[in-house]
């Protein structure tokens, strides 16, 4: 079962990680072609739009490996669905309520932890943000937020999704094929897309191809704008 931490309102001890052994925290092969170096760069900050599949996908391989998580501000986060994906629910610290003082429980998480999944309560002033990348470049963590964060060095977005197993007002959906683009700073300023199951049927994380099921997912590209998808034809 993973562990339970209180928010603000009171301090636990976090285990600490062993020394780095890399600089880059391994991520499923699916995740690899949209990250620098093929993964996640210690000391850096990843964001999503919100929180979702894809967060925990990118935190799974990282904590399957034998990385220590924390994930804080996310009541609804599915440990069963993360665990699904390769997270070990052991060595996984929750935080549902973070409080008013939450960027010092993020800051104890940084330190013990090398992957934390935050949603911030309330957008960070600039004063407290620097402080926690401080934190999270001398424990070497990766830091994934799920919201807004100034100055990220990767962005991840769903640009476009279709659902399979829709019909005309019926069926079962079954998976979700969706485009990801990222972008940031530094390295990762050069733009990167790629197509991925976001669930695919079995619930893994896999890179798709819309292609490959006719009749169900199209695009619809539209000029200097996002392609969306529609779902037609399901069974």
């Amino acid at each position: 079962m993973p562990t339970v931490l209180p928010g603000a309102r009171g301090q636990s001890e976090v285990p600490a990680p062993g020394v780095p052994e890399a600089a880059v925290l391994p991520v499923m092969p699916a995740l690899r072609d949209l990250l620098p170096r093929g993964g996640l760069v210690r000391g850096t900050v990843v964001t999503m739009p919100e929180f979702g599949l894809l967060s925990l996908a990118l935190a799974a391989r990282a904590s399957a490996d034998g990385a220590w998580c924390g994930v804080a501000g996310i009541s609804e986060a599915g440990i069963l669905a993360a665990a699904g994906l390769g997270l070990d629910p052991e060595r996984t610290l929750l935080v549902p309520d973070l409080g008013s003082a939450w960027p010092q429980v993020v800051a104890s998480l940084l330190d013990g932890c090398e992957v934390v999944l935050l949603r911030p309560p309330s957008r960070p002033s600039a004063q407290a943000r620097q402080r926690l990348e401080a934190t999270l470049r001398r424990g070497h963590g990766v830091l994934l937020v799920a919201g807004d964060w100034p100055g990220a060095q990767v962005r991840l977005r769903v640009a476009a999704q279709g659902w399979t197993g829709l019909g005309a007002g019926h069926g079962r959906l079954r998976a979700c094929c969706a485009q990801v683009i990222a972008d940031g700073r530094g390295e990762a300023a050069h733009a990167r897309t790629c197509w991925l199951w976001l669930p695919a049927e079995d619930g893994s994380v896999a890179i798709a191809d819309p292609a490959e099921i006719p009749g169900q997912i199209i695009t619809d590209p539209a000029p200097d704008a996002a392609p969306a998808l529609k779902v037609v034809n399901g069974q």
